[in-house]
């Protein structure tokens, strides 16, 4: 079984692919999510993983692993090398091959849950996308009808615009994300839960809907407008403009890249 490893600013997302004859195509067996701790080492990462897959820590006959977070991805090659040597696994950077020409002035900028997404992306829609991935940040990405990435737009992520706001004002305090009862908030509560919830639908709408003007032009092709991210549900219901949630974008990216690599893939 594959085991993918995507490892955020925030979380770590731990999806288990199931093993499948020719022709067809894995399906996702389990998931995980736990924190992200830029001062974990090897072996406490080592050590929370195999818990949490329990009996499945003996399937694993190959690792496809990306991280955002330097300093973890230090630790993830070690942990890689000391705890499943015996397995190919590809680690997502420079020199693996992804399939996705990177259009923008500065490839090296782009970060690999970008590139993974774009790649995820067209393969589940064969056409044109714009990707949003509420995470730490809000990155939009857009992808185009041939698999090429074009660039995007990013932005402050939800969670970090209500710790900003509850440092920065005495009277406001962080509130559960959901949706409130009315857009028109009774409370300082709502009032809070309404600008998050619906204020940050709107500024997807308006920045995708952007994008699709300058991206679509006159050529009328579709467009698939899809939602990631650990905090796409609280968004997608209010947004007009998505239409796809593919809550495990990243993980199948993931896989796919370790198909695509697994023969040049390091093991003991």
């Amino acid at each position: 079984m594959l085991l993918t490893i995507d490892i955020g600013n925030t979380n770590i997302v731990l999806g288990l692919f199931s093993d499948t004859t020719e022709g067809e195509t894995p399906s996702l067996v389990r998931d995980w999510r736990m924190r992200t701790d830029a001062r974990m080492t090897a072996d406490e990462m080592a050590l929370i993983m195999r818990g949490l897959l329990g009996h499945h820590v003996h399937d694993v006959t190959g690792v496809a692993a990306l991280s955002t977070v330097p300093a973890v991805l230090r630790e993830l090659r070690s942990m890689l090398t000391r705890y499943w040597g015996d397995v190919p696994h590809v680690v997502v950077e420079p020199g693996v091959r992804t399939g996705v020409p990177l259009l923008v002035d500065n490839p090296k900028e782009v970060g690999a849950d970008r590139v993974i997404n774009t790649l995820a992306a067209h393969h589940l829609h064969g056409t044109a996308c714009v990707v949003v991935d509420f995470g730490t940040s809000t990155n939009i990405d857009v992808v185009s009808a041939r698999g090429e990435f074009l660039g995007g737009a990013l932005a402050p992520g939800i969670e970090i615009s209500v710790d900003a706001l509850a440092a920065r004002a005495a009277a406001l305090r962080k509130v559960e994300l959901v949706r409130p009862r009315s857009v028109i908030g009774k409370n300082t509560v709502e009032c809070l839960q309404s600008g998050i919830v619906y204020g940050f639908a709107g500024q997807v709408d308006g920045l995708v809907r952007r994008i699709l003007d300058e991206l679509v032009g006159d050529s009328g092709e579709p467009v698939a407008v899809l939602a990631t991210g650990g905090l796409a549900p609280l968004v997608v219901a209010e947004s007009a403009t998505i239409a796809h949630h593919e809550p495990f974008l990243t993980l199948v990216g993931l896989r796919l890249v370790y198909e695509r690599n697994v023969d040049r893939a390091p093991a003991r």
